[in-house]
Formats: structure tokens, C-alpha cells, sequence
């Protein structure tokens, strides 16, 4: 079987014992700390593209990704909808709401909600609030019952449960015979749901047409929220669903309002990579200082090939192999390493907490209560790429040392 000489020479110098044991304690050194940054770093992104899809699927799950509103009310909302679906085809559904805030007050408890009027059946199709949903149904809100669905952190602060009533009193005076006095209302409870502390604790639900009759407006809708098949057209299909209606509609979009989260996000998995790269960067650096040691061992080798006829090009791409062992063995292990953790972090870190009885990611703070994972094979060729081009640079100083290393002068005295 053919081999090239420079190959052939550079896997015997790496199976053979050497007689300095501190130059194989180094190599070893590299290939672990190439084995752990490589592996750190692909777990580590892969943590942090799992939190940026947690955070897609459950908050831009709940709230709008794109929105058209009416400046009044939108009587003929179905029809403005199947124009939107049909315009642009990254709309994946359509679903119309009533927005409103207020207060919901029981046995003395008060808490602020931001309520959404909807349709559960269009409801569903644009938000994930029905796969999330822990008693009770988002059917069960229909017409002139006066129901709504609360998330599961505002009911245990209110005290209630399914079936009971709660008051949602609107920051608009009413004038009366006694006077001024708010606008007030009792609802049901017929549903809860969770999803994060943060919208639990915040968001509620009601048939549409009672949150119209809270706010007195006659029946439609006051603007179609969407569903994209990619979030980041949401700004141009909003847009251009507004565009139908200029004189009538205006837009809005996730990224006006929870934009600056996902640039936070990605800012910190930018900067956390390069942090993490700089560990991949000092390993390969114990390349260099590991084949500058080799070279030294093996002066009197490279010279007596040279007087053989070796070339200097023969006698780097010699050293260069050596050095892209290192970087190989190293990198692959890395990635094995990396991928097996990046898949398996959160059951270690389930195991963990069970051994020491402790509980690192509380549901009740934050948004989930487990670490996600989400390997990406573009972040993984990236990094896998970036450590075998930096292994390869840096073995072209020490390969280029020992291509100039004089015959003559290193057998003097052997």
C-alpha cells in the first residue's frame, strides 16, 4: 500500500518511544487541551442555542410575532384575514384578538393582567397557549359566560382555582348615579396554564366578544395578530398586511418588542464562543511548543535524512504531520466528547441534582425548569473546522525550524 514519505516518517515518529518523556507529557498535554476546548465549546453553544429556542418557542410562542391593528374596530376581520394568508405565504395563520389591561382582585388579593380577547379555535392555530394548558380548556371560553384563563402563577397568588370567580376591573371611570366608578366585571375561572413565570404571572385570556363588551365597542376585532413560518420576515409580512388597508391599519412586531432579548442572547453566545475559543487557542499553542521540543530531540535524525537526500520541504511536511496528529486525535475526541455532553447535559444535570438534593434551575424563577440542549451541525463544522486550520498553523514554525537545521553542524559532534 502506498504511502507518501513525509506521512510514513511522521506516524513512525509518532508510534515510536521517545527518549525525553517531558516531550510526550506535553504532546499529551495539547491533545487534552485541545480535547477540552473543543468539547467545552460545542456544549456550551449548543446550551445557549437551546435557551434562544426555548425562549422562540415559548415567549414568541405567546406573544405576536406580527400584528395589524385597526385605529377602531374591524368588523369584517375574517375577510382582512384570509387576504393576509393569501398575500404573503410566510403567514402560517391568522388569528384575531382585543387587547386590554386591568386588575383582577379577589378576597383582597389584586394583581395587574394584560388580557387578550380571542377566538380559541383561530387561537390556537397562532399561539402554543393549548398545548400548555394544565386544567380546564381554552374552549370553555365561549360567548357571554365570562370566562377567562389565567396562568398557573397568578391563580396561586390569588388564591383560586377552576370554577371560582375573580373581578377584572378596567382603568376606565364609568359615570353612574353614585358617581364615577370603574369599570368592573366577574369572571369564571375556567382554565389555567403554564408556560414561564414571567407570562404566568402576567397574561390572561377571555372570549373576544366579552372583552368587547368590557371596552363597549360594537363586534369585530380590533386587529389580526399572525403566525410566521420565520420569525424574521415578521416585520416585512407586518407591513404588508397593512398596506391592504393603509387608511385603516397600522403594524407592529416581535422584534419592537422583545428584540433586545434576542440580541442579548446572541451577543452573549458570541462572546461566550470566543472566550471559550481562547481554550482551543492555548492548546494549540502547546503544539508549537511541543514540536519545538520534538525538533530539538531530533536534530540528529533530520540530519542524517538530509544527507541522505531528504529535502527541507520533506522535513517540514515530516513535522507537519506530526503536529496535525495532535490536532486531529484532539479535535475528534473533542467533538465525541462534546456532542455526547451537549445531548446528555440535562439528564447529568437531573442526576446532580438528585445526588446532592438540590434544585439548579427552579420553574418558579425561571422560564423552564431543565437545561436545554440544541446541537447544531453548522456550529459544530465551524468549530471543528477553526481547530483543525489552527492546528495546521501552528506547526508551520516549528516544521520550518527543522527544515533549516545544517547536516554539517548537528553531526560535528555526535
Amino acid at each position: 500500500m502506498f504511502r507518501p514519505l513525509a506521512l510514513f516518517i511522521g506516524l513512525r515518529y509518532t508510534k515510536a518511544e521517545r527518549k525525553n518523556g517531558f516531550i510526550s507529557f506535553i504532546s499529551f498535554i495539547s491533545m487534552a487541551g485541545l480535547t477540552i476546548g473543543v468539547a467545552a465549546l460545542i456544549t456550551v453553544l449548543s446550551v445557549m442555542n437551546g435557551f434562544d429556542r426555548e425562549l422562540k418557542s415559548r415567549i414568541l410562542g405567546m406573544v405576536p410575532q406580527a400584528t395589524v391593528s385597526s385605529y377602531g374596530i374591524l368588523p369584517d376581520w375574517r375577510e382582512l384575514a384570509k387576504e393576509i394568508e393569501a398575500k404573503d405565504k410566510d403567514v402560517e395563520a391568522t388569528a384575531p384578538f382585543i387587547q386590554l389591561q386591568g386588575m383582577l382582585t379577589v378576597n383582597g388579593q389584586v394583581s395587574g393582567v394584560a388580557v387578550s380577547g380571542i377566538e380559541p379555535e383561530y387561537e390556537k392555530r397562532v399561539s402554543i397557549i393549548d398545548e400548555h394548558i394544565t386544567a380546564g380548556s381554552l374552549d370553555d371560553l365561549k360567548a357571554g359566560e365570562f370566562g377567562i384563563v389565567l396562568g398557573e402563577s397568578m391563580v396561586q397568588s390569588l388564591g383560586v382555582q377552576v370554577g371560582d370567580k375573580v373581578t377584572l376591573v378596567l382603568p376606565e371611570a364609568s359615570p353612574s348615579a353614585a358617581g364615577v366608578i370603574p369599570r368592573f366585571k366577574r369572571f369564571t375561572l375556567v382554565g389555567t396554564f403554564k408556560i414561564s413565570p414571567e407570562i404566568d404571572s402576567l397574561v390572561g385570556y377571555v372570549q373576544m366578544r366579552d372583552a368587547g363588551v368590557m371596552l363597549r365597542l360594537p363586534e369585530g376585532a380590533q386587529g389580526i395578530r399572525m403566525r410566521m413560518h420565520d420569525i424574521f420576515k415578521a416585520p416585512h409580512a407586518a407591513v404588508s398586511a397593512a398596506q391592504l388597508d393603509p387608511q385603516r391599519l397600522f403594524a407592529d412586531n416581535w422584534t419592537n418588542t422583545h428584540g433586545n432579548l434576542f440580541s442579548a442572547i446572541q451577543m452573549e453566545k458570541a462572546m461566550i464562543g470566543l472566550l471559550l475559543f481562547l481554550i482551543v487557542i492555548v492548546a494549540a499553542f502547546n503544539i508549537v511548543s511541543s514540536l519545538v521540543m520534538l525538533v530539538t530531540d531530533k536534530k540528529p535524525d533530520i540530519a542524517i535524512l538530509k544527507t541522505f537526500g531528504a529535502s527541507p520541504k520533506l522535513i517540514m511536511q515530516v513535522f507537519m504531520v506530526q503536529g496535525m496528529i495532535i490536532g486531529v486525535i484532539g479535535t475528534v475526541l473533542g467533538t465525541v466528547l462534546g456532542v455526547t455532553l451537549a445531548l446528555t447535559v440535562n439528564d447529568i444535570l437531573v442526576f446532580v441534582s438528585k445526588v446532592f438534593g438540590v434544585s439548579l434551575f427552579d420553574g418558579s424563577v425561571y422560564f423552564v425548569d431543565f437545561l436545554p440542549s440544541q446541537v447544531k451541525v453548522g456550529d459544530v463544522l465551524l468549530i471543528v473546522g477553526a481547530s483543525f486550520v489552527l492546528s495546521f498553523v501552528m506547526t508551520i514554525y516549528p516544521a520550518l525550524r527543522a527544515s533549516r537545521i545544517q547536516p554539517a553542524q548537528t553531526l560535528r559532534y555526535e
